[in-house]
């Protein structure tokens, strides 16, 4: 086995990159909206938090007008004494700001300043008369940010209060820092880089750990087909009995090995038969030759050896020539050649050119056409010899007194075409192969007849149907007989005869 040299490239590597990429990214969508999770609660804590503390401002704020002026100025109206409302003064007033239309604040005695509004507030920067008379005039609250010098975020609700004649409006605005919020997130963004190196690493070994389990099994059965070579094809890979993916590859695989045994062992059967059929007409041309060379004396003896040895030679041309055709047809070098003809004229001339062989084999071969005529795009040299290989079997393979029956009818738009005999029969077990290139049905008799052919007639029966676009099949008993049945379509449709043969197709048709 070639050692892989590149790990990178490997499918263990590839898999557990791409899934620590996906977790990483599924990691980092789940932190991302965790994130925006986590800032929104903040964020309406902080306005919930705003919102109870304009009550309370609310509750405790006069804007009073001045006996005998024309100014008007901010009163509070906390008691220190009490701690729940000197800590909601002390929350309020950190963020605040009290001021007329033109956004100059109100005077407020208890100040530090001397006027409505923290220190804090005024770092952050007074609003503009702009802005004040835009939230005088919707009498709607309005929520807004502010940075610091400092760069720490503050929410601020800016909103009005009439005062106590409520004959004027005041703006007024009060805030809270975001830097608590802030500090939490920032928190929560280095945890999240501080894991993410952590989590991808501890994914990737992960994943390389369980994916070379999972590959564990497709190692084992790629070293058992490394074992598998044309001189061991009856090896099989075991199954693991899980039912899962690996179990449904390796019976196909075993599937796949099991038609190629079959393929190998045809194939090395051909080549005994073929040399066999080449041999033994060699050598009797080559002794015939020989007996001549030494024995002939008169013309006449060299004449009658000469005939010999061309019949022998004939025997070896129809060897090559039903070897040349098939190859010809696998390979898609022949090509329908389809014209009209009617079935029962051709059936029927077959049917006599054969009547001269079966009176030699004292067998009765009979025609029976059940429709009148049959028309159809046919190629008549093609459909000549599926008749002629079905005739030649049924009379080689049918006892002296048997019958060969020959019928052509019509069902629809097919024809059908049946030829059955009253022979030997073929044996269940080797019906489903008979349509097998090279396969042929050795029985003793078989065996010792010298016309055994190569199993290739059934081959070019099965070929020439297909082309068609037809079906055959075979049904037969031992000592009852066979029975071919072939169905073609009697349409114009142009079917090419480069299909190679398959025997399953045949079967399942």
């Amino acid at each position: 086995m070639t050692q892989r040299k590149h790990t990178g490239r490997s499918l263990r590597f590839t898999l557990s990159a791409v899934y620590t990429g996906l977790f990483t990214l599924l990691l980092l969508g789940v932190g991302l909206l965790f994130r925006q999770n986590l800032a929104t609660n903040l964020s309406e804590q902080a306005r919930d938090d705003l919102k109870q503390s304009w009550d309370v401002l609310k509750a405790n704020l006069r804007i009073e007008h001045d006996l005998g002026q024309a100014n008007y100025h901010a009163v509070w109206f906390f008691d220190p004494t009490d701690p729940d409302e000197n800590g909601a003064s002390v929350r309020i007033k950190s963020v605040y700001v009290v001021a007329d239309e033109k956004g100059k604040p109100l005077p407020d005695s208890y100040s530090p300043s001397g006027f409505s509004y923290s220190s804090t507030y005024e770092s952050l920067g007074f609003d503009s008369a702009a802005q004040v008379k835009k939230i005088l005039a919707s009498n709607q609250a309005e929520w807004i940010q502010k940075i610091d010098p400092d760069g720490l975020p503050y929410l601020i609700r800016q909103s009005y209060v009439l005062s106590e004649d409520r004959s004027r409006k005041y703006f007024v605005a009060i805030g809270k820092s975001f830097a608590e919020s802030a500090a939490l997130l920032r928190q929560f963004d280095w945890l999240c880089l501080g894991l993410f190196p952590l989590v991808i690493i501890t994914g990737f070994a992960t994943g390389w750990f369980f994916t070379g389990r999972s590959l564990t099994p497709v190692m084992e059965i790629a070293q058992a087909a490394q074992r598998i070579s044309g001189s061991n094809l009856s090896l099989r890979i075991p199954l693991r009995r899980t039912g899962d993916e690996l179990d449904y590859l390796v019976e196909t695989f075993n599937q796949m090995i099991e038609r190629l045994e079959v393929n190998f062992n045809q194939v090395r059967q051909f080549s005994t038969d073929v040399s066999h059929e080449l041999r033994t007409p060699i050598t009797i041309l080559r002794g015939q030759l020989e007996v001549a060379l030494l024995t002939a004396d008169t013309a006449e003896q060299y004449r009658d050896a000469i005939v010999d040895s061309l019949q022998d030679v004939e025997r070896l041309s129809q060897i090559v020539r039903a070897l040349l055709l098939l190859s010809q047809a696998e390979t898609g070098q022949v090509i329908l050649q389809k014209h009209t003809l009617d079935l029962v004229e051709v059936a029927e001339g077959i049917v006599d050119q054969f009547q001269i062989p079966a009176e030699g084999a004292e067998l009765s071969l009979k025609f029976v056409p059940n429709v009148g005529a049959c028309p159809g795009e046919f190629d008549r040299v093609q459909i000549e010899r599926m008749l002629s290989n079905l005739l030649s079997n049924a009379i080689k393979f049918t006892p002296a007194g048997g019958e060969v029956q020959v019928s052509v009818g019509r069902d629809g738009d097919e024809a059908e075409i049946v030829v059955a005999d009253t022979g030997q029969g073929i044996p269940p077990e080797h019906l489903p192969l008979i349509f097998d290139r090279f396969y042929r049905v050795r029985g003793k008799e078989e065996q010792a007849s010298p016309e055994k052919g190569l199993g290739l007639g059934l081959s070019f029966v099965s070929w020439i149907v297909r082309a068609h676009g037809g079906t055959v099949d075979a049904q037969s008993a031992p000592g009852k007989g066979t029975t071919f049945r072939i169905r073609l379509p009697l349409g114009e449709e142009e079917v090419r005869a480069g299909l190679e043969p398959s025997s399953e197709a045949v079967r399942q048709g």
